[in-house]
């Protein structure tokens, strides 16, 4: 069986979030230097979707990453180290026509003129994901399902893939959008902007930088942002060093997922859905308008971000995003989840790749829980995770 409507039969929710998208090898330079000058490179993993499921994971969740890898070695590593950080691997797809993709990068920052990116993916094995040979089943199995518009441009085919993951329909999960705007891969595509704004529009979560809302739409502004997208019921403006702003609203703006139809997805949590979507509680259910256009006053919620001293600057968003799930699907308020958000950037902006362990718990509830001044006066470094205290948080009463 296949389709969304097959799949949604067939779903029971064990998983908290399921993630589907590409996952690719990288190779992480020795040294700084252009890709031409690196003697050497050391192997990890890289694609957004994966990283927030392995976030996920560490954090404590049930998370699940779905996506398709070629029958090759580096669909071997992929498969396995996604797996250890503790991910559901189970729904993934082998393709035994289409390579595993692979990338190389430079050490220095993404938004720098000195970044360099070399992408081995075209034609793999994760550019012929099509709603004809995805696990339905699987991927509506979980609380929330993690899209993002990375995925939308591999090809035509996962492009008609995300359509009908954010189509709306009685027992869709509650389904988390992050833009990801990426130029390089729309090359030779104009229907970039136009695109990631209807998929966006399509989402209950959306995280979009200001950044590559100016680059991909030509606006400016968080207020102007939420104008542009007024139906996700949370939108999550991520503000670079400023912070984020969240903006939040008490009722779903249409009949999208399961509790738009008055009904929830078999096995579903109708609390889960509240708690992600509600701006100020977790058990808050929220009526849908007949005409699919209720514009509620928002809750605005800005959160300002943490100094910390950068190693690399990559997975930082990834981080954010799962940060900021891990906090809603445990029905926290608005600015924990932000604030949550901000510690798991600041774990992997404070290590050389993709990926880190991030603070436990109660640990990172106990930085979230500081007062304002407190928050502000954190400064956080390399090895942050593994200490005790950060010595601002000692000097905190």
């Amino acid at each position: 069986m296949s389709g969304p409507a097959a799949g949604t039969a067939a779903a029971a929710t064990t998983t908290d979030v399921v993630c589907l998208g590409e996952s690719m090898v990288t190779f992480l330079p020795s040294q700084p230097g252009r890709l031409a000058d690196v003697p050497s490179f050391g192997r990890g993993i890289g694609g957004a979707e994966s990283n927030v499921a392995c976030a996920l994971a560490a954090a404590g969740h049930r998370a699940a990453w779905v996506g398709r890898v070629g029958a090759d070695g580096f669909g071997d590593h992929l498969v396995e180290t996604i797996a250890s950080y503790g991910v559901d691997t189970s729904a993934v797809r082998r393709d035994p026509a289409r390579p595993t993709g692979v990338y190389f990068r430079t050490a220095t920052d993404r938004g720098t003129d000195t970044h360099e990116v070399a992408y081995y993916r075209a034609g793999s094995a994760a550019s012929a994901m099509s709603p004809e040979n995805v696990p339905y089943e699987a991927l509506f199995a979980g609380r929330v399902l993690h899209l993002s518009g990375i995925t939308a441009a591999l090809s035509p085919d996962c492009l008609a893939l995300l359509r009908e993951l954010t189509a709306p329909r009685p027992g869709r999960p509650l389904v988390s959008f992050d833009v990801n705007h990426r130029p390089h891969l729309w090359r030779g595509c104009a229907e970039d902007a136009s695109v990631l704004l209807e998929l966006a529009r399509r989402a209950d979560l959306v995280f979009v930088g200001e950044d590559e809302a100016e680059e991909a739409w030509g606006i400016v502004g968080a207020e102007a942002i939420r104008a542009a997208l007024p139906e996700p019921s949370v939108l999550v403006v991520k503000r670079g060093s400023a912070g984020a702003t969240v903006f939040a609203s008490e009722l779903r703006p249409g009949p999208r997922g399961a509790e738009a139809a008055g009904t929830a997805a078999p096995g579903a949590s109708t609390d889960t859905v509240s708690a992600a979507t509600s701006a100020t509680s977790a058990d808050t259910t929220c009526p849908a308008t007949s005409a699919g256009t209720a514009t509620p006053a928002d809750t605005v919620t800005p959160v300002p971000a943490l100094r910390v001293d950068v190693v690399a600057a990559v997975g930082a968003g990834d981080a954010f995003a799962a940060g900021f799930l891990s906090a809603t699907l445990r029905g926290l308020p608005v600015r924990d989840r932000a604030r949550h958000g901000h510690l798991m950037a600041a774990a992997v902006l404070t290590v050389p790749g993709d990926l880190t362990d991030p603070p436990s718990r109660d640990r990172a509830d106990r930085l979230v829980a500081l007062d304002d001044a407190a928050w502000g006066r954190l400064r956080l470094a390399p090895g942050w995770t593994a200490a005790d205290r950060a010595p601002e948080e000692v000097r905190t009463p």
